[in-house]
């Protein structure tokens, strides 16, 4: 009776804890449809500074779907993605209400080729005569190299500065695999296929480190060319600085010129109020990014002609794919359907991937190539375009990238995890059967490959690595022994991979456009962006439970999530894979 009762209490208390969780999901839902009912025009006063915080990881672009951004029960915002940004910037430059920029920066989850975009773009609003300006607590590397394209910086008395150089740091997971006796059975082309080394050694090879260090060297070559531009201070000065630390003292940091004041947040209001002119900064001469991209402009005249931009971002899979990741049959798509279409003149690609899967990658490129035979097709790379994200982008016209875009590592390799050991020793649990043939049960994740199994993984590798130099070598204008070459799994920056010839220029998405634009010969164009999403409320009811549960774990684990994640991408790898080295960061 006692076990009958403790059941009892049990069931009651989880639906009891059930029926709160459904409650605040549905008031949060609830909540999210008269938001998004009562939108209304967003109202600019006359003498307005425009808020930039950006305090999340920028998307490529913007998210319809609310839970995209879920912080808590009943916190629902959408963050404006890199297309809103831009456009919002270049809006607030010919938007006489609009004075000046504040940039309001502590650190920057995103890219370094997405801030680079966003930095650029604040260099064409101060040629408007209208001044950009930066406070921050504390300003994180990423930060400090945004802030310096500001007329002024500011920087809090009891703050600092992340001035250090870059590092990188790759997670290694073999001797997790080897505790739960799990066997990675690993097949791949090109010495510098580091994606795989995660799974089989417990450091960076030598070829991979000289590899990343090439490139987190070139990015911050680049970094500290732009600083010592906008500051005047010398590159080797400029290192020095990042050798010794000193960048964290504020005093020191003004004295050395890396900022221009140092000044409490109150100080610096009262300086934002006698640069346009008002007693105080208050609610109304603040608006905030989020509102801003809502807020109407007088409407130009609407372009007959139509640019696509067909939006490649995150792993490649096959199939439809979600919200994150390239689905290689949804991609094609809308490739697809941009070519057939007639009022669309010319096509922008924009890639943000780390790579994925081989064959979702050629069904792309095939839709790249159709395309490129009717109209013009630019790719314009983002933080990543690398492996599989190079695959789809090697056939365009032309291919913008920035000097601290990741690219390159053309190569492939494939993985079998073989359980046979967790299921036995770990699980207590074994395998039997019958076949009719001598491979019928290829492949088999409870027992080792055969070496005619291995050796058939391996002449598929080298076929899918052999057709994957013949598309960049006919993309590229190149011979194929001069892309194995530079291939072999290599990774490469923007700034290397021009020299190399895997790029064609230096830029963004808006100098993609403009390249689409003249390839298409055409005066005039507005944008049709692709795949077309979904409307907020038909997302929020697609993925009301799944998107919650994820943010509910980002928000508990916090820097964590990035090694539960990639857990899941290796569980979730299918067939061969052309893809970067995992889990690469940038510090």
């Amino acid at each position: 009776m006692k076990d009958f009762f403790k059941f009892m209490f049990a069931s009651m208390l989880g639906f009891f804890l059930s029926s709160i969780i459904l409650f605040l999901l549905l008031m949060g839902l609830i909540m999210s449809l008269i938001a998004f009912a009562q939108q209304e025009e967003v109202a600019v006063s006359n003498s307005s500074l425009l808020q930039i915080k950006l305090n999340y990881e920028v998307q490529d672009r913007s998210n319809n779907d609310p839970f995209a951004d879920f912080t808590g029960f009943g916190s629902f915002k959408i963050n404006p993605g890199l297309n809103k940004i831009l456009k919002s910037i270049d809006k607030a430059k010919d938007d006489d209400r609009i004075k000046g920029i504040y940039l309001n920066l502590g650190d920057l989850p995103s890219g370094l080729a997405t801030i680079s975009e966003i930095r650029k773009t604040l260099k064409t609003f101060k040629e408007s005569g209208k001044p950009v300006y930066t406070y921050g607590n504390m300003l994180s590397q990423k930060a400090y190299f945004l802030a310096t394209v500001s007329d002024k910086i500011f920087l809090n008395p009891e703050g600092s500065i992340d001035f250090r150089g870059f590092s990188s740091q790759v997670l290694f997971i073999k001797g997790l695999l080897e505790k739960l006796e799990i066997e990675p059975q690993v097949i791949r082309h090109g010495k510098f296929k580091s994606a795989i080394e995660p799974l089989i050694r417990t450091d960076m090879s030598e070829a991979n480190k000289e590899q990343t260090l090439k490139f987190v060297g070139s990015m911050w070559d680049n970094t500290v060319n732009s600083i010592s531009e906008s500051r005047s201070i010398t590159k080797t000065y400029l290192n020095l600085i990042a050798d010794s630390l000193i960048a964290q003292n504020p005093q020191k940091a003004l004295s050395l010129h890396l900022i221009d004041s140092v000044l409490y947040f109150d100080q610096f209001l009262n300086f934002l109020a006698g640069e346009i002119d008002v007693d105080n900064i208050n609610r109304e001469n603040l608006i905030s990014l989020n509102e801003y991209v809502d807020a109407k402009v007088k409407s130009k005249k609407r372009s007959k002609n139509k640019i696509a931009v067909i939006y490649a971002s995150g792993n490649i899979v096959q199939g439809e794919g979600e919200t994150n990741n390239i689905g290689g049959d949804k991609i094609a798509r809308a490739i697809r359907n941009a070519r057939l279409d007639k009022s669309i003149k010319a096509i922008v690609l924009r890639v943000n991937s780390p790579g994925g899967d081989a064959l979702a990658s050629d069904i792309i490129l095939r839709e790249v190539n159709l395309a490129k035979e009717e109209k013009p097709v630019v790719v314009s790379m983002g933080n990543l375009a690398a492996s599989g994200g190079y695959y789809i982008s090697c056939g365009a016209d032309k291919i913008f990238a920035s000097p601290s875009t990741i690219t390159g590592s053309i190569g492939v390799f494939g993985v079998i995890p073989n359980l046979e050991k967790f299921f036995n020793n770990k699980m207590g649990i074994t395998f039997d059967g019958v076949k009719t043939n001598e491979n019928a049960d290829f492949i088999s994740a409870t027992k080792p490959l055969t070496k005619y199994q291995y050796d058939l993984i391996q002449m598929e590798i080298e076929r899918v690595y052999s057709t994957f130099l013949k598309h960049v070598a006919k993309g590229r204008n190149m011979t194929t022994e001069q892309v194995d070459e530079i291939g072999q799994g290599r990774v490469w920056s923007g700034s290397d991979a021009m020299e190399i010839g895997l790029i064609d220029e230096f830029g963004g998405l808006d100098e993609a456009l403009e390249e689409a634009k003249d390839l298409a010969n055409l005066e005039d164009y507005r944008i049709v962006e692709l795949p077309k999403q979904k409307e907020p409320i038909e997302q929020i009811m697609d993925d009301l439970m799944g998107k919650t549960r994820i943010k509910l774990l980002q928000n508990e684990l916090g820097s964590n999530y990035k090694y539960y994640r990639f857990l899941k991408e290796v569980e979730n790898m299918n067939g061969i894979q052309a893809r970067l080295p995992f889990e690469v960061e940038i510090y």
